[in-house]
């Protein structure tokens, strides 16, 4: 079935009004995709798909500093888990969302709600919240803050096929130039904007030669970004369905 998401919408989807510059090497101007580069990027959602679930690490505003979550996402289910970190300790924990609201939980070793020490890696984050005991996860919807924003990207970064190259086109998506990320370059795009305006879109997309997505960039108006890393790791044996089970509501 088709994704309800399109490269427009996901501006939308970001919360975002205005957007910001920054410098990228090897392409001058900007200027409206070649045919072969729109195709890339009409696979590109569809590529995200086929490589789910993937590791990603997050990087979100919080007033007064920076939320960094590294999770698994499952495209395929829309469910992600991971761990959190704002750089407190009072402040980090588990992290569970899907596509209606996220959980988190601080679990004691027995599986019951307490301080977590930090696990020494995404996997071990993911068996942990595997054991957590289903009364330890603290279930919200999302509101307008920039975490919410973030989770709720993550999980529109893929479709079941291809997008329309032609719709696409005309979208207004740009191509913006080249970069580097660990060693390896990559073709930087403009999402279509959310509206039909000249506006310049939220949305900041790094494809590889083979269109498979390595880092997503948000705008937000208050001049600060939302940083989504696609890793293209695995990590096993996936998202389990532990924070999915009897859910504790608050607010």
């Amino acid at each position: 079935m088709r994704s309800p998401w399109t490269w427009a919408a996901l501006a939308v989807v970001a919360g975002v009004c205005g957007t910001l510059p920054f410098a990228v090497g090897g392409g001058g101007d900007p200027r409206p995709l070649s045919a072969a580069e729109a195709r890339r990027m009409a696979r590109t959602r569809f590529e995200a798909y086929r490589d789910s679930p993937e590791q990603v690490t997050v990087q979100a505003p919080l007033p007064g500093g920076t939320a960094v979550i590294r999770a698994v996402v499952d495209e395929h289910r829309h469910r992600a888990v991971g761990w959190f970190d704002t750089g407190d300790a009072a402040e980090r924990g588990l992290l569970a969302w899907d596509g209606t609201g996220l959980s988190i939980a601080r679990p004691r070793i027995d599986g019951s709600a307490g301080p977590l020490a930090k696990p020494a890696s995404l996997a071990e984050a993911v068996r942990d919240a595997a054991r957590v005991k289903p009364g330890a996860w603290i279930r919200r919807q999302y509101g307008p803050a920039s975490l919410d924003t973030a989770l709720r990207l993550t999980l529109s970064l893929a479709a079941a096929r291809p997008d329309s190259t032609r719709l696409l086109t005309r979208s207004g998506p740009r191509h913006l130039g080249e970069d580097r990320i660990d060693g390896r370059t990559y073709d930087v795009f403009s999402a279509p904007p959310p509206t039909p305006t000249p506006d310049e879109s939220p949305l900041t997309y790094w494809i590889d030669r083979a269109g498979h997505l390595r880092r997503v960039r948000s705008d937000l108006d208050d001049d600060r970004t939302i940083l989504v890393d696609v890793t293209g790791e695995r990590v096993q044996p996936g998202v389990p369905d532990g924070p999915w089970a009897g859910l504790k509501r608050s607010g």
